[in-house]
């Protein structure tokens, strides 16, 4: 019980009693304190820096877990962070590719945005998840007048994308093929100016920005949500990027919680197989961010409650840091 602890740590150094404590004492109260005390040195070390969140996976579609994900943002607004949220929705476009009729086909694993495809995509992120999530971070942070802001990639020219390429190679012929995703972008550059006015604003605003993109020529291309995060925190030149996964983090040879690595950790489970399937794209992109000026980046299991707060406020973290 805290009430031991304490007793414990406040002995009188020459009688070796314990203080009287008052009737009304709250252990609970008194562990909620201390775990806010604790959290100080955390809090300092991320004052007025930038965090950019990449939210999506199935947590995304959880009200419960969107809530609390909207509340935690909030919470670090209001202790000094600059929070920066950038989401994905590939279920909620799926589904409404369902109802409207529109057959996807896929190339190894990736989808082909034709126009129409296109065209759903940028509703369902823009205009439903982006919008949603923006209203959750405002209505969490109510009382203190903390705003989310929806925002993408096309607004303010804010994400300049070139066509995707992608190879494959032919079964038969075992030769290298080029691969037409369609209206499917690669960030070029980012323009963090639109993000900076909101953060250096008086107002107590967060970005929140779907992963759609705009060419050179005007045409609208929808990123991946993880690449687009990725780029975007290396132009704020994050503190932290946080990728909200759905997996603890980075497994080991012994599927072990790897806690911390290095860039050449990161590559070396890469080249040696370790990492497989969907995480090989989560790495490349953390490496990236790291080329780019951001401090450190972290996969880490969105589904958790709190698992933003875990992982920067605590001394171990929730996920696999990479520096």
């Amino acid at each position: 019980m805290a009430g031991d602890r304490i007793a414990e740590t406040m002995k009188d150094g020459k009688q070796g009693r314990a203080p009287i404590l008052p009737r009304d004492f709250d252990p609970k109260a008194y562990d909620t304190a201390l775990t806010l005390a604790k959290a100080l040195p955390f809090i300092q070390l991320y004052d007025r820096e930038t965090v950019v969140v990449k939210y999506g996976g199935h947590a995304m579609g959880e009200d419960g877990v969107a809530a609390l994900f909207a509340a935690d943002i909030v919470l670090l607004k209001l202790v000094g962070i600059h929070p920066v949220v950038v989401h994905g929705g590939g279920p909620q476009i799926s589904r409404m590719l369902d109802r409207a009729g529109v057959r996807s086909s896929f190339i190894d694993g990736l989808r082909v945005t034709d126009s129409a495809t296109m065209e759903i995509a940028e509703m369902v992120l823009s205009g439903g998840v982006n919008k949603e999530l923006a209203h959750l971070i405002t209505m969490a942070g109510a009382e203190a007048d903390v705003r989310g802001v929806g925002l993408s990639g096309k607004d303010a020219r804010l994400i300049t994308v070139t066509r995707a390429t992608r190879t494959r190679r032919d079964p038969d012929s075992l030769i290298e093929q080029a691969v037409d995703l369609g209206f499917v972008g690669e960030p070029d550059t980012v323009d963090p100016t639109l993000i900076r006015a909101l953060i250096d604003a008086p107002q107590d605003y967060v970005p929140v920005i779907a992963p759609i993109g705009v060419a050179e020529d005007g045409k609208t291309y929808n990123i991946n949500a993880d690449t687009a995060a990725g780029a975007i925190a290396g132009a704020l030149s994050a503190k932290r990027f946080l990728l909200l996964t759905d997996v603890p983090g980075v497994l080991d040879a012994n599927h072990t919680l790897i806690r911390q690595m290095g860039r050449a950790d990161a590559r070396a489970l890469i080249e040696d197989g370790v990492a497989t399937g969907g995480m090989i794209p989560k790495l490349e992109t953390c490496l990236a961010a790291l080329d780019s000026g951001v401090d450190a980046a972290v996969i880490l299991d969105g589904r958790q409650p709190h698992a933003l707060l875990m992982e920067l406020f605590t001394e171990h973290g929730a996920g696999t840091l990479i520096r």
